[in-house]
């Protein structure tokens, strides 16, 4: 009966040579599709509902500034703000904000910044016209007034 012995034991190990190209996969495709915050809005953002859409060409021009009743009202009071770049500004700060992210800018791209306002629907005329003015003075003249994009389709 020598020849008749234990039979060797196959080896049912799983091949892990393919294993850091799916993981760099995967990690490459969720670099690609994460969305990072642009923003934390520190005022209060009640848009009203758009009655027209405009397609934008170059997103890459566009600055945002925001204007509400802030969210922390203990610490910035209940009076409608000011906000660009996570900070909270006066009117007379808007020069200079907009000198700086002209500075941004490529050179051949500095005279098209457009400035998109992202108002409270309850914030009154007088800081939004105090911010058009100041928008004047620093020659920004391209002003997007952004909305809520619910447009009915007829």
């Amino acid at each position: 009966m020598g020849k008749f012995g234990k039979k060797n034991k196959v080896s049912e190990n799983i091949p892990t040579s393919a294993l850091p190209d799916i993981i760099f996969m995967l990690l490459f495709f969720f670099m690609v599709t994460t969305v990072l915050r642009d923003q934390e809005i520190l005022v209060e953002q009640k848009i009203p509902q758009a009655t027209q859409l405009q397609k934008l060409q170059k997103k890459t021009l566009i600055s945002y500034m925001f204007i509400g009743k802030p969210k922390n009202v203990a610490l910035y009071g209940s009076e409608p703000r000011i906000q660009a770049n996570d900070a909270l500004m006066n009117p007379s700060d808007i020069v200079q904000w907009v000198n700086q992210e002209r500075d941004l800018l490529p050179e051949a791209d500095r005279g098209g910044i457009t400035i998109s306002l992202k108002v409270d629907k309850d914030v009154k005329m007088g800081p939004i016209s105090d911010v058009q003015t100041e928008l004047r003075e620093a020659d920004a003249r391209r002003v997007l007034y952004a909305s809520v994009g619910k447009v009915a389709n007829n």
